[in-house]
């Protein structure tokens, strides 16, 4: 069991399933401002900082899919199944008799260790396929379709799987681009397949189902930007509510 998990305070940051794009109302379209490449950050909101306290103000950067997976139980406020995690680590498992006792000890610290890391966290960077779509001159923007209220990011380990969804996902798919700037974008982009995000999610709540749950998310702010030779598109940031 990978037991590096990648912990990483406030730093820059895989799959997703993909959903269509849906036509923002004007209230949605308000929502969001997409900014240029050097552009500035705005100040959170008081509900945002809140937000923070109540959940933690540590993040997450490209977490494994055993931190996600001790996450989730410790923004459920679950019982971890150590003794389960244990037996059926394979150090264990294959262990001769004489090792047995000593592969548990070392696998038990080793996962208690790996959960309490976690504590404190409110927030995960995820690096990931944009799936961006064509150009719509007709609405004057793209669909970042990763985050489609339909897309999903799995994690599967400790025979559990935890999925982040985006609660706000219908607006934050929305990149706004004039019709003058989008030809010299596309022109940047070899492949919409080329084109990978950097997003900023503030965990919203935590649905337990069985076998695993789902961390529901907050888009904040995602950056875009050409695979190939990293070349920057665009950082885009969501309004305060």
């Amino acid at each position: 069991m990978r037991t590096n998990l990648g912990l990483v305070l406030v730093a820059a940051a895989v799959m997703t399933g993909c959903g269509g794009g849906t036509v923002p109302d004007a209230q949605s379209q308000a929502a969001v401002t997409a900014l240029a490449v050097d552009g500035g950050k705005a100040a959170p909101s008081a509900s945002a900082a809140a937000k923070d306290s109540a959940r933690g103000a540590r993040e997450l950067v490209n977490p494994d899919a055993s931190t996600m997976v001790f996450l989730y139980y410790e923004l459920a406020h679950l019982p971890l199944p150590i003794d389960t995690w244990v037996e059926e680590d394979s150090r264990v498992r294959f262990a001769p008799a004489p090792e047995k006792a000593a592969r548990r000890t070392a696998v038990r610290a080793e996962l208690e260790s790996a959960a309490a890391s976690v504590r404190g966290v409110g927030a995960i960077r995820l690096t990931m396929h944009a799936n961006l779509s064509d150009y719509d001159p007709s609405y004057g923007e793209f669909t970042v379709r990763a985050l489609s209220p339909s897309s999903v990011v799995n994690f599967d380990a400790l025979g559990q799987k935890v999925a982040v969804s985006f609660t706000n996902g219908r607006t934050a798919q929305i990149w706004r681009v004039p019709p003058a700037e989008a030809q010299s974008i596309r022109d940047k982009i070899s492949y919409a397949s080329n084109v990978e995000m950097d997003a900023l999610l503030r965990i919203a709540d935590v649905l337990p189902g069985p076998g695993g749950g789902t961390l529901a998310t907050e888009v904040v702010e995602y950056e875009l930007r050409e695979t190939q030779r990293g070349v920057a598109l665009a950082r885009v940031q969501l309004a305060n509510r």
